[in-house]
């Protein structure tokens, strides 16, 4: 991929979800092409949505909640396909969504930090080489042997955020995850992200504080009813969805 080639490319993205099990789709539809009707029971989570992300972008995804905005972002994760339209991501993803999924209970924290490193494409080697760095990170030193299940919730989230911090794809999708946690780890993830774009890194970042979306993003995505309302610097972005909905 060049540097003038997009990171990411939307181009006419549309999401339709069923709200109750009345309206569910037949075989025969699934497989009538990607335009239909809308069924009793069914609704658009996103429509018509276009744009382009470009390397080292760092773009802030705004909107109030039921607006689309996480859909989008599993979207471009690969977690959904499309109903209309289509996404397309040059080179891979460090998704930093729903980042507690994918453990296992049962297993040490050890033995989920390699699973999980190793399911997002790092090499046994890549894995060992950085273990310690990512329990660390994550301030668990004392607990490597526990079983996963016992780590508080806090905990979990601190060892998820340092393991997909570690890899080393171009693209950084966070969701709401600098939500949780201390303030003291939650400015460490901060000061992590920092170092991950003044690599170059794209971020893609989806969030309700307007703070976090001022210090790192310069550009800003508003989505309102499943729409692309708006696509413009992030203070103008935030300008017009604060008189919107103040």
């Amino acid at each position: 991929m060049s540097a003038s080639d997009p990171a990411i490319e939307v181009r006419g993205l549309g999401v339709r979800f069923r709200r109750n099990r009345r309206g569910r789709r037949s075989l025969k539809d699934l497989f009538a092409g990607a335009k239909r009707r809308t069924r009793p029971g069914e609704f658009w989570a996103l429509r018509d949505v276009s744009f382009d992300v470009r390397p080292g972008d760092s773009i802030g995804v705004v909107g109030r909640n039921g607006q689309g905005k996480s859909t989008l972002l599993k979207l471009v994760a690969g977690v959904l396909l499309p109903d209309e339209g289509a996404v397309t991501v040059s080179g891979g993803v460090a998704p930093l969504i729903e980042i507690t999924g994918g453990f296992v209970g049962d297993l040490t924290v050890r033995e989920n930090v390699r699973l999980a490193a190793g399911l997002h494409g790092m090499s046994r080697a890549e894995v060992d080489g950085r273990f310690d760095g990512i329990i660390a990170f994550a301030e668990i030193d004392e607990f490597v042997d526990m079983p996963y299940k016992h780590l508080s919730n806090g905990m979990k989230v601190r060892l998820a955020f340092s393991v997909v911090s570690q890899l080393d794809e171009p693209i950084l999708l966070v969701d709401e995850v600098l939500a949780v946690g201390d303030r003291a780890f939650r400015e460490k993830c901060y000061m992590r992200i920092d170092e991950l774009l003044a690599e170059g890194r794209t971020l893609f970042f989806v969030s309700h504080n307007e703070k976090d979306l001022r210090r790192f993003c310069t550009r800003g995505l508003y989505l309102d009813k499943g729409r692309l309302a708006m696509d413009a610097p992030i203070a103008e972005v935030l300008d017009r969805y604060n008189a919107d909905y103040t």
